[in-house]
């Protein structure tokens, strides 16, 4: 046999072979017993058939077998003794195979480059202030009370601006209906965006929806459905006409003209809880409203000093990447990319949106993460080089430290979280982004941070 080794760039490498007639002949005709003792054709008895009539009637499918086989043993062969580490499997090229002939191909594949390690001791960077004011705790506390509201009933009386009205809401008329494009854009929206605090005013249901909690007044509503709400009282029905601009910030809506038909169930009134020391005790882990603000206040200022971290973080590998030249592998690219536009498919479809129905052309999408891949790329190969260098590891204790953090999020026990990762191969992530922290960490100890 005979193997050319080439080294096209930095990254991609190549290697040529050449399989003499005679293995190739040798492995034909083995293939070729293997069908006869397996197929059967008219006129033959089982196991009978000769040689030639299976290289005739299956040529292809023996050529493609023997192929196979043989590519695989050599390429795998050949890798192993070079002592070389695609990042993917090798693509086959120029593939030329016949009985009587050698077999000639080459394997084209992806390494990772040697790297020239810049300077990363002393990378300047700005360190983030992680501050919380005092705005942030009261918009906290406000959350929590909005969460803790109660809706009373409210009797005699029509319905009013700032009241909450329960509806069922059917459209009866939609002028576009009949667009495709259209209705496969309505139909990929949550239906949060239907049926929730005025979502009935926002899109049109797809036939009827019932119970839906409306706030008369809501700023996402139409203006006119707030109007028309405005008055009823409980068992009224009205059909309310609404016609859309053509600027609507909803394309789903834009130019669009729907007739509804709703009908008024109930009105409540939202009332807030007073934001006092009887509050934070029916939160149940508080004794006083101070205590409360204290936690509140705490709580957001880890949540500060994550994101400083990780804005810090960013911004020091950002500095490294851009002081490193070499080239990247293209199969690391497209592994970012493709994680890049499946995190944002994953994404959606988290909200409740089909990925597949609102219009986007994931290809392009794609494509359009390329630039930030490569630097992605680049800097898992700065940081594996460094880890490398430095002998950093995952130790088995910070993995057990972490496992142990997820059984406790997950409120399940270490063990089957650890048995769960085994069985899904995800404990070797687990520690490749252990040591990618510690390599950060690295980093970070070794910076010039600045205030400024």
């Amino acid at each position: 046999m005979k193997v050319e080794y080439a080294e096209e760039t930095s990254v991609r490498k190549s290697l040529a072979f050449e399989i003499e007639a005679e293995v190739v002949d040798r492995e034909i005709a083995a293939r070729a017993q293997h069908y006869a003792r397996r197929v059967k054709i008219p006129g033959f008895r089982p196991g009978k058939i000769p040689p030639d009539v299976i290289k005739q009637r299956f040529r292809q499918q023996v050529l493609e077998d023997v192929a196979e086989k043989l590519v695989n043993q050599v390429v795998h062969e050949e890798l192993e003794g070079r002592g070389l580490r695609p990042l993917a499997t090798p693509k086959v090229t120029e593939l030329k195979i016949d009985e009587g002939q050698p077999l000639t191909f080459r394997a084209v594949f992806e390494t990772l480059p040697l790297v020239e390690l810049p300077e990363w001791r002393g990378l300047p960077a700005k360190a983030p202030r992680a501050t919380v004011a005092e705005q942030d705790v009261d918009l906290e506390l406000a959350r929590l009370r909005e969460e803790a509201a109660r809706f009373d009933a409210v009797e005699g009386r029509p319905a009013r601006e700032g009241d909450f009205v329960v509806l069922d809401v059917t459209r009866k008329k939609d002028q576009e209906t009949d667009q495709p494009e259209r209705r496969a854009e309505r139909d990929s929206l949550p239906r949060s965006e239907r049926g929730v605090q005025g979502g009935a005013a926002q899109r049109p249901p797809a036939q009827k929806d019932e119970n839906v909690l409306v706030e008369i007044g809501a700023a996402d509503n139409h203006k006119d459905f707030n109007a028309a709400l405005a008055g009823m009282s409980v068992g009224d029905t009205k059909d309310i006409h609404l016609v859309y601009e053509e600027d609507h910030p909803s394309k789903g809506l834009a130019g669009r003209t729907v007739d509804y038909a709703v009908t008024l169930k109930s009105i409540k009134a939202k009332v807030l809880p007073t934001l006092d020391d009887e509050f934070a005790k029916d939160l149940g882990e508080w004794d006083s409203l101070a205590a409360l603000r204290d936690t509140m206040r705490q709580r957001l200022r880890e949540a500060a000093e994550r994101k400083a971290d990780r804005e810090l973080r960013s911004s020091l590998l950002e500095s490294l990447v851009d002081k490193a030249a070499f080239e990247v592998p293209e199969a690391l690219v497209e592994r970012h990319m493709s994680a890049r536009t499946e995190s944002a498919a994953r994404g959606l479809a988290y909200q409740g949106v089909d990925p597949t129905k609102i219009g986007m052309d994931w290809k392009q999408y794609r494509e359009a993460q390329r630039e930030d891949s490569v630097k992605a790329a680049k800097a898992d190969i700065l940081l594996d080089e460094i880890a490398r260098r430095e002998g950093i590891q995952a130790s088995e204790a910070e993995v057990d430290a972490e496992l142990g953090r997820y059984a406790e999020t997950l409120k399940k026990s270490k063990e089957s979280v650890r048995a769960r990762m085994e069985k899904e191969d995800d404990l070797q992530a687990l520690r490749a982004r252990i040591r990618e922290d510690k390599t950060l960490d690295l980093l970070k100890a070794n910076a010039r941070l600045s205030d400024e």
